[in-house]
């Protein structure tokens, strides 16, 4: 079983997914239209789950994909990204 098969959905929207252990030690971030992901574990996943609350908590308005682009484009998570698959 791959470390993936214990990720759940966290937030689905038009361009966004996150997925993450239930513990939140572990996500997965892809950006649809581009066929990219960013795999976020340890220090990385620390500082998204902060990041991630921190821009809920500052929009709750946001749909889930504006509060996504967000962490992807400003909170710089584009740059750990890789080819999704």
């Amino acid at each position: 079983m791959s470390d993936h098969d214990e990720l759940s959905l966290v937030s689905d929207g038009e361009e966004f997914l996150l997925l993450a252990k239930p513990d939140q030690s572990h996500f997965l971030l892809r950006f649809k239209p581009d066929g990219l992901a960013a795999d976020l574990s340890g220090e990385d996943a620390e500082r998204f789950r902060g990041d991630y609350e921190t821009v809920k908590s500052q929009f709750p308005d946001w749909s889930s994909d504006q509060v996504l682009a967000q962490l992807w484009d400003q909170g710089g998570y584009s740059w750990l990204a890789a080819q999704d698959g």
